[in-house]
C-alpha cells in the first residue's frame, strides 16, 4: 500500500467519524502548572509536567516536574475546572510516576554524573504529601509501571549516555537494567527486588542497553524499549526473558526531509529508517504499541503494533504524519530529523472501544486510534495539545483523557506548560478548525497571517515569513466544518518562488488578483512593501511592487504593515506598533491611492498594555466601517487584549505624511477572549486574520508560528455578523 493511499484512508476515516457526530474526545480544560507554585514563589522559573497518573477514584492527578524536582498535584473533581493542589518536593529529579489508590510511586534520579548514576523509588502519600518509604535502585531510573494486580513495580534503569561525550556514541558505561520491586498490600517491599540483566541482547550496543520505557500486561509481563539500541524485550514476572527482537526499520516516502528550508515539500524519502521506539503500551496480553520517536540514528515518524513474538502487526508508515500535515501542525524545522516525532503512546478502553493515543511531541498533537482490530487501527481524531505532549493517563470511568505537556516557553515569553483535560462526549469533534484534507496533493500549511473574503464566500489567506521560501495564498471554503483549504497559489517572481517577503495582509484587486502587504524587517533585508499579485501568483517586475515613501522610511521600525484593505481606489494598511514619530499608544493607518500615487495616514489610539505590548493585526473594510484587530502579545491566563473594533469610514480621511494626523474613533465589536478559550485551550497570542463575508459574517484566524516553539494550534472560527456588534 502506498504512503499516499494510507494517508487518504486514515483521513477519510477521521472525516467519517467527525461527520457522524458519534462519541468524540473534546478538550474541556487546560491547567497551567505554574499555578501549583506557592504564594511568593518565583513564577518565572521553568516548570514542566511530564509523566502523569491519576488516583484510583480519578479525582486527583499527579505529574512529575523535573525542573522543580517536585510532584505536582491537580484536583479534577470538576475536570472542566481543575484546581491546584500544590507541589511535593522530592529532593531529586522525578522521572516517572504511577499510583495505587492514593499512593504515588515515583522514580527519583539523584545521579551526580553520567558515570555515577543513582536513584530511588519513593512511595508518597498524596493525602499527607509525605514519603512513606523508598527503595534504592542502584542507578538512574526512567520509566516506571505498576503491574495490573498491584503486585510489583517495574523500573527502567536507563543510566543514560552523555551525548557530548565522543559524539554520543555508545556504549557508555555503566550499563542499565530492569528493576522489579515487590509490593505488599500496596507497600514497597524493597527486599523483594529483582535485577534483570538486559545486556547481550541488542545488536547495536549489546553491553549498553539503556532501557527507556516499560509497560506491564495482565500476565505480569514487562515490555521494555531499548530505544538507542532499536530493540524490544519482554520479561516475565519472575525476571526471565520471554522474547527479544529488533524493532526494525521503515522506508519512508513522501516526507519533507530538509531542515529549516521554510518550505513544505513532501516529495522526499528516508530509506531503512530505524524505529528506535520510546514509549510502549500493552494493548492486550499479546500485542503492544510503540511510539517511534527515534534518538540515536532513527525515528520513523509513526507508531507500530507488535506481537510479543516480534511480528509487526501494524505500522502507520507516513499516514500519521500526513494527517498532521493536513491540519497545519507539521514542524518544518524538524524535517531532517524526526518530523512530528511520536514520543508517547497510551492505551485505554472506553466502553466497548479500545483506543491507542499517540502523542507527537514536536507537532503537539494527540492521535486517537480505534484498535478494535490491532492489525487495522482506525484514526478517529487528532486532538490539539499543549507544547510538547509527554505523558498521558486515561480515566475511562469518568470518560477522561489527560495530557501532560512539558514545554514551558517562559524564557521566550511564550505559553506556559499545561496539563490538558479531554472528555469523551456525544458531540461532534471540535478540532481541527481548518484542514487541507480532500485535495489531490498533500498541502502543508501554517502561519496564517492575513485573510480576505471574496464575493462568492471564498476566503483567501496568506502565510508569513516563517515559510520564506514558499510564500502562498490559500483558498479556503468556510462553509464546511472543519473549514477546508481547497487550493493553494504559490507567489512567484520571474518564475521562481518570491523571496524576502513577510506577508501579513491580503486584499482583492477586483480583477481576480490580490494586493498583499509585507511587514518588512530591515535587519533581515526584508523590505516594507505592497505587492500586486496576479491571479496565477506572479508579481510583475517593478509594476507589481510598491515601496514605501521616504517620509515613512525615515521613521520606520520593524513593526510594519500587518493588514491591508481596499476602499475604492485607495489601499489602507495598518501598522502593527508605533513608529518613531507616533505618540505613545498611537499607530498609523496608512493610505495609498492607486490612481494618484499619493500617500497619507490617520492615527488610531490603541490600548495601554497590561503586560508586554499591544499592537494591530488586521484591517478589513466592510459596509460603512473598517474593522481592525487589536491584540497584546500575551498567551494563556496573562492575555488581556484580543479585540475587534470598527472605525467609521467617514473618519478615514488621510492627512499628508510628516505632519499632525487626525485620530479616528473606534467602537468595540467583539472581545475575542471567550472565543479563544471556547475549546478548552489556553489563549493563543497571535490573533492575526479576519475576513468578512458579503452578508457581514466574520471569520477570525490565529497564526501558529509554523509550529516553532508553539503548539501548532490554529483557531479558525466565525464571530457572527459584525454589523451587529456584541460588546
Amino acid at each position: 500500500m502506498s504512503a499516499r493511499f494510507i494517508c487518504l484512508t486514515s483521513v477519510l476515516a477521521l472525516s467519517a467519524v467527525q461527520a457522524s457526530a458519534e462519541m468524540n474526545f473534546n478538550r474541556i480544560a487546560s491547567f497551567p502548572v505554574v499555578k501549583n507554585m506557592a504564594e511568593g514563589e518565583d513564577t518565572k522559573r521553568e516548570t514542566s509536567p511530564e509523566i502523569i497518573a491519576a488516583t484510583a477514584d480519578g479525582m486527583t492527578l499527579a505529574y512529575t516536574d523535573s525542573p522543580l524536582g517536585a510532584l505536582g498535584l491537580v484536583d479534577i473533581a470538576d475536570p472542566a475546572n481543575p484546581q491546584p493542589l500544590g507541589n511535593i518536593d522530592l529532593g531529586g529529579e522525578p522521572t516517572s510516576v504511577g499510583i495505587i489508590g492514593n499512593t504515588a510511586f515515583v522514580g527519583v534520579n539523584t545521579s551526580q554524573s553520567y558515570t555515577a548514576p543513582a536513584g530511588h523509588l519513593a512511595a508518597i502519600d498524596l493525602a499527607t504529601k509525605t514519603e512513606l518509604a523508598r527503595c534504592d535502585l542502584g542507578g538512574q531510573p526512567d520509566s516506571i509501571a505498576i503491574a495490573p494486580d498491584a503486585s510489583f513495580v517495574s523500573i527502567a534503569i536507563e543510566n543514560e549516555r552523555d551525548e557530548d561525550l565522543n559524539g554520543g556514541l555508545m556504549p557508555q558505561m555503566p550499563a542499565g537494567n530492569l528493576v522489579m520491586v515487590g509490593l505488599n498490600d500496596g507497600a514497597l517491599d524493597c527486599a523483594a527486588m529483582k535485577m534483570v540483566d538486559l545486556t547481550g541482547l541488542a545488536e547495536v550496543a549489546p553491553s549498553d542497553p539503556e532501557p527507556e520505557y516499560v509497560s506491564i500486561n495482565a500476565l505480569g509481563e514487562t515490555v521494555v524499549t531499548l530505544q538507542e539500541n532499536n530493540h524490544m524485550v519482554v520479561v516475565a514476572r519472575d525476571g526471565s526473558i520471554v522474547s527479544h527482537f529488533s524493532a526494525g526499520a521503515v522506508d519512508l516516502d513522501g516526507i519533507d526531509a530538509t531542515d529549516e528550508r521554510g518550505k513544505l515539500v513532501f516529495t522526499e524519502s528516508q530509506q531503512g529508517r530505524k524505529r528506535e521506539p520510546d514509549a510502549v503500551t500493552w494493548i492486550d496480553n499479546t500485542h503492544f504499541a510503540t511510539a517511534n520517536e527515534g534518538d540515536y540514528e532513527g525515528g520513523s515518524r509513526g507508531w507500530t503494533i507488535f506481537s510479543k513474538d516480534g511480528t509487526v502487526v501494524y505500522d502507520s508508515g507516513t499516514s500519521f504524519e500526513h494527517a498532521i500535515v493536513q491540519i497545519g501542525h507539521y514542524p518544518d524545522k524538524r524535517s531532517d530529523s524526526k518530523g512530528v516525532e511520536p514520543e508517547s503512546v497510551t492505551f485505554g478502553q472506553f466502553g466497548d472501544t479500545p483506543y491507542v493515543f499517540v502523542g507527537a511531541e514536536r507537532a503537539s498533537i494527540v492521535g486517537v486510534y480505534d484498535v478494535t482490530n490491532p492489525a487495522a487501527p482506525v484514526l478517529t481524531q487528532l486532538l490539539p495539545s499543549g507544547v510538547g505532549p509527554e505523558g498521558y493517563v486515561t480515566i475511562p470511568s469518568r470518560n477522561l483523557l489527560i495530557s501532560a505537556n512539558e514545554k514551558d516557553l517562559i524564557e521566550d515569553k511564550g505559553a506556559r506548560a499545561h496539563v490538558m483535560m479531554y472528555e469523551l462526549q456525544d458531540t461532534p469533534a471540535a478540532y481541527p478548525h481548518l484542514t487541507s484534507e480532500g485535495t489531490d496533493e498533500l498541502i502543508g500549511w501554517g502561519a496564517i497571517s492575513g485573510m480576505v473574503a471574496d464575493e462568492d464566500g471564498t476566503i483567501w489567506a496568506v502565510n508569513d515569513s516563517f515559510y520564506g521560501f514558499q510564500p502562498s495564498i490559500f483558498k479556503i471554503d468556510a462553509s464546511q466544518t472543519p473549514a477546508r483549504i481547497t487550493d493553494v497559489i504559490r507567489i512567484t517572481r520571474d518564475g521562481q518562488p518570491a523571496q524576502k517577503l513577510d506577508l501579513e495582509g491580503i486584499t482583492l484587486d477586483g480583477k481576480g488578483g490580490f494586493y498583499v502587504s509585507s511587514e518588512g524587517r530591515t535587519d533581515r533585508v526584508i523590505p516594507h512593501a505592497i505587492y500586486h499579485v496576479q491571479p496565477d501568483g506572479s508579481i510583475k517586475a517593478k509594476k507589481g511592487e510598491i515601496g514605501l515613501p521616504a517620509e515613512l522610511m525615515a521613521v520606520e521600525k520593524r513593526f510594519g504593515f500587518e493588514g491591508i484593505t481596499k476602499i475604492g481606489d485607495t489601499l489602507w494598511m495598518v501598522v502593527q506598533r508605533e513608529w518613531k514619530d507616533d505618540p505613545k499608544n498611537h499607530i498609523k493607518l496608512v493610505s495609498y491611492n492607486l490612481e494618484t500615487k499619493e500617500w497619507g495616514a490617520v492615527h488610531y489610539q490603541k490600548a495601554e498594555p497590561a503586560y508586554g505590548w499591544v499592537g494591530m493585526s488586521e484591517i478589513v473594510a466592510h459596509g460603512d466601517y473598517a474593522y481592525v484587530i487589536e491584540r497584546d502579545n500575551q498567551h494563556d491566563y496573562r492575555a488581556v487584549t484580543k479585540k475587534v473594533y470598527r472605525i467609521p469610514l467617514t473618519e478615514m480621511v488621510p492627512a499628508p505624511l510628516g505632519g499632525e494626523l487626525p485620530v479616528v474613533s473606534k467602537e468595540l465589536v467583539r472581545d475575542l477572549l471567550p472565543d479563544l478559550t471556547s475549546t478548552g485551550g489556553y489563549v493563543l497570542d497571535k490573533v492575526e486574520g479576519m475576513a468578512i463575508l458579503a452578508d457581514g459574517e466574520a471569520f477570525i484566524s490565529t497564526d501558529n508560528d509554523g509550529v516553532d516553539d508553539h503548539s501548532g494550534e490554529t483557531m479558525f472560527f466565525s464571530i457572527g455578523n459584525v454589523t451587529k456588534p456584541t460588546h
